[in-house]
C-alpha cells in the first residue's frame, strides 16, 4: 500500500457549478481507481477559476452597493474549499458507494503558511479579480491599499503575491485522519495563506502555487508518491515545435539543464517540474509523477505520464 498525494489540475474541475458537478464524476471515477488499489489517497486542487468568480462577485457587488464590503481574499479562498471540496467529497463518495467500498472522504479547509518575509511580497505578479479602467483601478487601490497594475492590454487589475509554502497549520489532523483510513481533500487552491506573529496566524491575500502547496503536503505527511494531473499527457521538451519530445522519465540533473534552457513555460509546466523535484528531492525512493487525468492508473503502474525522480 502506498500513500499518494494526487494534485488535480483545472481540467478535473469546471468553470461554473453546473458544470464542476459534472466533470468531478469523472474525477471521482478515477480517485476512486487508486482507492479500490488500496492505496492511501490524499486530494488537492486547484481553485483559479472558482476563486475568481467568488473574488469579482463580492467586487461587482460592492461596487453596485456600497453596503457590501468587498470579501478579503483569504476568505475568498476558504469559500472556494469548501465549495469545491463539497463537489469532490460528493462525487467520490457517490462512486465508492456504487462500488461497495466503505470509505469516508472529508475535506479540510486548510491554511497553509508561508513567510512573511517571503520576497514574492515585494513584488506582487499574481493578477486577481475584475479588469478596470485604470482610472477606476486606481481609485480602487488608493481606497483599499491594494496594489494594481495593467494586464496584458485587457486592462487593470489587481496584483497579489504568490509565496512559497513552509508549513500547513492542519498537518495533524490529516495525518489522523489518513492513519484512520479516511480519503482527504486538503490544500484547496494551494491552501489559505496565513503568516505566524508569534503564537498567532493571521490570513494574507496571497496565491500559494496549488502544486508548490501539494508536493510541501506530500513531503510533510510523508507520502511516497505524489502526483499531479494536468492536460497534458506528458512533460515534453521542445513543446509545440517539429522536435517535441516526451518524457518518461525526468530526473532532477536533467530537469535543471531543461529549466535552464526555459524548456518549462512559466506558470504552465514549470511549476509542476518544480514541485515535482521538491518532493523527489525530499527524500529516498521519492518519486512525483505529472500525468493526464483520464491516464492516473496507468501513470502510477508506470504506464503513463512522466516520472521525476533523483
Amino acid at each position: 500500500m502506498a500513500r499518494i498525494v494526487v494534485a488535480l489540475g483545472g481540467n478535473a474541475l469546471g468553470n461554473s457549478s453546473t458544470e464542476q458537478q459534472e466533470i468531478v464524476k469523472d474525477t471521482a471515477k478515477a480517485m476512486v481507481d487508486i482507492i479500490a488499489n488500496g492505496d492511501e489517497l490524499i486530494i488537492a486542487h486547484g481553485n483559479g477559476p472558482q476563486v475568481g468568480m467568488i473574488n469579482n462577485a463580492f467586487d461587482e457587488a460592492s461596487h453596485v452597493n456600497n453596503k457590501i464590503p468587498m470579501m478579503p481574499f483569504p476568505e475568498c479562498g476558504a469559500m472556494s474549499q469548501a465549495y469545491i471540496g463539497y463537489h469532490l467529497q460528493n462525487a467520490i463518495l457517490n462512486e465508492l458507494n456504487k462500488r461497495k467500498i466503505d470509505k469516508n472522504v472529508v475535506t479540510i479547509v486548510t491554511q497553509v503558511e508561508v513567510d512573511q518575509k517571503d520576497p514574492a511580497f515585494n513584488t506582487p505578479t499574481k493578477p486577481i479579480g475584475a479588469f478596470y479602467s485604470e482610472a477606476e483601478a486606481k481609485d480602487l487601490a488608493a481606497k483599499n491599499g491594494f496594489i494594481v497594475k495593467e494586464d496584458a492590454g485587457r486592462g487593470w487589475r489587481r496584483v497579489i503575491a504568490s509565496p512559497q509554502p513552509v508549513d500547513i497549520v492542519e498537518k495533524n489532523i490529516i495525518e489522523d485522519l489518513i492513519n484512520k483510513g479516511h480519503i482527504v481533500i486538503t490544500v484547496g487552491g494551494g491552501g489559505i495563506p496565513v503568516v505566524k506573529t508569534g503564537n498567532v496566524y493571521h490570513g494574507v491575500p496571497a496565491v500559494i502555487d496549488k502544486d508548490f502547496a501539494s508536493a510541501k503536503l506530500a513531503e510533510l505527511i510523508k507520502a511516497d508518491k505524489l502526483m499531479i494531473l494536468t492536460a497534458v499527457a506528458q512533460v515534453a521538451i521542445n513543446y509545440g515545435k517539429p522536435d517535441q519530445k516526451a518524457l518518461d522519465v525526468l530526473t532532477l540533473t536533467d530537469a535543471d539543464k531543461y529549466i535552464a534552457e526555459n524548456q518549462f513555460v512559466l506558470g504552465s509546466m514549470l511549476p509542476k517540474v518544480q514541485a515535482a523535484m521538491k518532493f523527489a528531492s525530499s527524500g529516498v525512493q521519492k518519486v512525483a509523477i505529472i500525468a493526464e487525468l483520464s491516464q492516473a492508473k496507468a501513470a502510477l503502474a508506470g504506464k503513463a505520464g512522466t516520472m521525476v525522480k533523483k
